[in-house]
């Protein structure tokens, strides 16, 4: 029986990808690259800013970058708004009506897991938001997903984890968590190479019934 539900934030509970990719290119363009959605999965999708910038900007203040990039992103959050993957508002109804304790696991600082909570207007769903500034390793490493169990009172074996990059993926099932890749990035085909257990596109999937344990009202 399933105990517990741990979220990503990026690409998992909103479509905040674009919004980075965006902010990526407008950094990247003195260099000459240029920031497309291949571009982006190959070698920023899932990652940790001081990994990202290490590798593409060598010798530049990779700290620094990284601050300055997700308060564009901010930014450009604020400005343009967002709204949470359908199905979603429904999935974490069912779960609170039935007891079923819930958790945000993610590699983004707090300062922006705060803001993209705040846009999409669930904030107050999540009690337990675990950020990769809070724990000593972020995704791939399983850090964020066990301490956003060991919150909740879940042991990671009976929690399915929502997720949509490789670092997630690997981070998840390092915790020992069940694995549901999200396909809002990559195909259901990758998510699946990288480890997920289970792929849905969004949170109307009636698979999730079955794993959850959480049946929708029949309606007359």
């Amino acid at each position: 029986m399933i105990a517990g539900l741990l979220f990503d934030l990026d690409g998992t509970l909103l479509m905040s990808d674009p919004l980075h990719r965006r902010v990526f290119d407008e950094i990247l363009a003195p260099t000459g690259r240029v920031v497309d959605e291949a571009f982006y999965a190959c070698h920023i999708h899932g990652r940790h800013n001081l990994d990202t910038f290490a590798e593409l900007l060598p010798g530049a203040d990779a700290a620094w970058w990284d601050v300055e990039k997700e308060a564009r992103f901010r930014r450009l959050l604020a400005r343009e708004g967002a709204t949470p993957l359908p199905g979603l508002t429904a999935l974490l109804d069912r779960a609170e009506a039935a007891g079923l304790p819930m958790a945000i696991a993610t590699n983004a600082a707090e300062e922006n897991a705060e803001a993209m909570l705040a846009a999409i207007g669930l904030r107050h769903r999540f009690p337990v938001v675990v950020c990769a500034d809070q724990v000593p390793q972020p995704k791939p490493a399983p850090d964020v997903y066990r301490e956003a169990a060991r919150r909740i009172g879940v042991d990671p074996a009976r929690a399915l984890a929502f997720e949509d990059s490789p670092s997630g993926l690997a981070a998840a099932r390092a915790a020992g968590c069940t694995v549901i890749g999200l396909a809002t990035g990559l195909s259901p085909d990758r998510l699946r190479a990288e480890g997920a257990d289970h792929v849905i596109t969004d949170y109307t999937d009636p698979v999730l019934e079955t794993l959850t344990g959480l049946r929708r009202e029949a309606h007359a």
